[in-house]
């Protein structure tokens, strides 16, 4: 694997930052069981979840909150 300095990063373009951000967030997407989540995001989706199945007529689905935004 060939190192990238930060200086070799600052001297790359705009477009090539994004495309090696890009690349970096695909090879971590390829292994998610890699990643640990927090777990005060855990406690966080439990308590929404929870939230959720005491009131389910509660809030919007996300393509209404997406047409309100958008529209």
């Amino acid at each position: 694997m060939k190192s990238i300095s930060a200086s070799d990063i600052a001297e790359m373009s705009i477009q090539q930052r994004l495309q090696l951000v890009e690349d970096i967030w695909d090879s971590i997407a390829e292994m998610p069981e890699a990643v640990e989540m927090p777990e005060w995001h855990k406690q966080e989706l439990e308590k929404r979840l929870q939230a959720y199945h005491a009131n389910p007529d509660e809030g919007s689905p996300w393509k209404d909150v997406k047409k309100r935004i958008l529209g």
